[in-house]
């Protein structure tokens, strides 16, 4: 599955929106269905798979991972539930009474006809505590988009051949901070533009090096920004 795929951010996102009550699940289903298609979790519709994690293990909070290479971001274990995460570019964490679950999305094609999303569930680790908090991540980010416009001065700047596919994204749910939505659409829009700058071709090997560094340091805080703002509906109530 692309890790520029909404299926993991978008259940992480309404999950827990749903969770802390500000939509219905309902609500919840049909957000997920419209970037997912069909969705399957093991052998069980999604409808019923969360109904069971909240009523009868306990489900309180998802957590989204946005793992790359040398970047296990969101990740904590055990070593099977990293690699598939890794090898998706995504995962979700769902944090129950007891223990943790992991659910990693896949394309789920049946058929000519049949276009859907299954998720594997996997054992997980505990949360883990480095995550950044919103105000980090958006500071992060800050200097990661000054540090490539600087590097990349004298380079063809990245998307610049694509003006028109810069499309929105990166919404999130009812009864996140303002600033949270604010920090998930810019990253969702700087990440289009770094995939969009590979794209380009006829430079210097001394530019394509200069080029790809700048890059991976703006995609890491972009995938920090975005796991930043989908947890940042809990930051009030931890701060309480």
């Amino acid at each position: 599955m692309p890790a520029e795929s909404l299926v993991s951010p978008t259940l992480v996102a309404w999950g827990n929106a749903w969770l802390l009550g500000h939509v219905t699940f309902d609500e919840v289903i049909d957000q997920v269905r419209s970037v997912a298609g069909p969705t399957m979790v093991d052998d069980a519709p999604i409808t019923a798979r969360l109904v069971d994690l909240r009523l009868t293990q306990g489900l309180r909070e998802v957590r989204l991972a946005l793992p790359a290479p040398g970047d296990p971001l969101g990740l904590s274990g055990p070593p099977e539930f990293n690699a598939a995460a890794l090898d998706a570019g995504q995962g979700v964490i769902c944090v129950l009474a007891d223990r943790n679950v992991g659910l990693v999305p896949a394309p789920d094609l049946r058929g000519s006809s049949y276009e859907g999303t299954a998720f594997t569930t996997y054992p997980a680790g505990a949360v883990r505590a480095d995550l950044p908090s919103l105000s980090e991540a958006e500071r992060d980010l800050t200097d990661a988009m000054r540090a490539a416009t600087e590097a990349l001065s004298g380079v063809e700047g990245p998307g610049q051949a694509h003006p028109g596919r810069l499309e929105a994204g990166g919404e999130l749910a009812p009864g996140y901070p303002a600033r949270a939505h604010r920090v998930s659409v810019l990253a969702a829009r700087l990440s289009l533009i770094v995939r969009l700058a590979d794209e380009d071709v006829g430079l210097t090997s001394g530019q394509m090096a200069t080029r790809a560094e700048a890059l991976r340091q703006l995609d890491r805080a972009i995938r920090r920004a975005i796991v930043a703002a989908h947890h940042a509906i809990f930051e009030p109530l931890r701060s309480q």
